[in-house]
């Protein structure tokens, strides 16, 4: 993929927004979950800064930083009060301080699909934000969600107002926040929140303008599922989170759901899942490597959302697969800090090794086998890995074991 986008010209590292795309060596943490605001949520990330440097991680996602009707987060409404049930404005400072010193990048939670209204306006609805910072009336609003904007550019999030892109002066504003964010509160990159709400066009804009060294989209839609569960044949699920990539002018990168999607079937003893009809894995991994960004839970497939969540017994079997193979990784904090010592111990051991190989998301992958109980796969010629219960190990030249767990392996040169 050629990049013809001026913004790759620069070559600051502090806004070189293609830099970081172009090495592909990062490992992300999302550091919080669904119940996190209840728990002083950045004094504890905080002392745990030290670790997850330690750890390999190069960026922590964190939950939105802005004041929400939820605690969660995820309805905002007055977007430069960072005072939120996460903790106070000082408090997050103090954190993203800590997190520069150790050299993890902070990801800001950008939730700009919707925002909750303070005052009525047309029709009687909390369309209008009278009162805080961006007072904006109904014309930030979409028609379709009450407002007197134009219509949404993507999908509605029911219930809450939806805002309306199309705006100058929504756009204007949001940049300004965005700059903000990164320029003065010292976020460096993003997490766009909810992304099939707004064109892709807007999130390029976005990213143009603010320069985060690193972005990543949620599109999220269901895989293709059947009478019996899940098809073999995802294409069309991947093909629409490569599209929206493309959109952004392949600046973003996007969250792999199709990958989580077949490998959460694939560890219940269906690896032969793992390898698509042209031998390749089969989720955006597979196809556009150096942008999908692959996981197996978040705050809302997992933790108490659990809406889709990664088989439990599973999944060290399911972290050998995403932090062997090409592609971004992103670990959940639960699996990370909350599931015991020796699966946290077992994480750092498999992004040691990933480090040490020099694996990164454009590492050459040749699947060896997928058999029902058996996964093995060559990641960049000096990597090599097996899942499942069925005996297989490296022929030939000088592979030695590098570590092993419950129903997998792994052998470097």
């Amino acid at each position: 993929m050629g990049y013809h986008n001026n913004v790759f010209d620069e070559c600051n590292d502090q806004t070189d927004i293609g830099r970081v795309l172009r090495d592909g060596r990062e490992v992300i943490l999302q550091a919080y979950n669904w119940e996190s605001h209840k728990h002083d949520w950045w004094r504890n990330l905080d002392g745990k800064v030290p670790d997850i440097a330690k750890s390999g991680f190069t960026s922590a996602w964190l939950p939105p930083p802005s004041q929400s009707l939820a605690p969660e987060g995820y309805l905002p409404q007055d977007l430069y009060s960072l005072n939120s049930a996460y903790g106070s404005e000082h408090l997050l400072k103090s954190l993203l301080r800590k997190m520069k010193q150790y050299k993890v990048r902070a990801m800001a939670d950008i939730v700009i699909n919707h925002r909750v209204g303070t005052t009525r306006g047309h029709g009687g609805m909390y369309n209008r934000y009278d009162g805080i910072s961006l007072p904006w009336d109904e014309h930030a609003v979409t028609s379709c969600t009450g407002g007197l904007g134009n219509r949404s550019t993507g999908d509605n999030f029911n219930g809450v107002p939806n805002v309306d892109h199309t705006q100058h002066f929504v756009r204007k504003d949001i940049i300004g926040w965005l700059r903000w964010l990164r320029n003065t509160v010292g976020f460096q990159d993003f997490r766009f929140d909810f992304a099939r709400g707004y064109s892709a066009n807007y999130v390029k804009e976005y990213i143009g303008a603010a320069k985060p060294l690193f972005s990543v989209g949620e599109c999220w839609d269901s895989c293709n599922y059947n009478g019996h569960g899940l098809d073999y044949n995802q294409d069309s699920h991947r093909q629409r989170i490569i599209s929206w990539i493309d959109a952004t002018g392949q600046i973003s990168a996007a969250f792999d759901f199709t990958t989580k999607g077949i490998l959460q079937e694939a560890v219940k003893g269906q690896y032969w899942r793992l390898c698509d009809a042209q031998g390749k894995p089969p989720g955006v991994m597979g196809w556009w490597p150096s942008r999908a960004v692959t996981f197996l839970d978040n705050h809302d497939t997992g933790s108490t959302q659990a809406h889709w969540p990664f088989p439990s017994h599973h999944i060290m079997e399911g972290y050998a697969y995403i932090l062997t193979h090409p592609g971004i990784p992103c670990v959940f904090y639960d699996h990370f800090y909350d599931w015991g010592s020796s699966i946290h111990d077992q994480i750092v051991k498999l992004i040691d090794i990933r480090r040490r190989q020099d694996i990164h998301s454009r590492s050459t992958i040749r699947v060896l086998k997928a058999e029902s109980n058996l996964y093995a796969a060559i990641v960049g010629e000096k990597l090599c890995m097996k899942l499942g219960d069925g005996s297989w190990c490296p022929s030939g030249g000088d592979w030695t074991l590098a570590t092993s767990g419950h129903r997998y392996a792994v052998w470097h040169k």
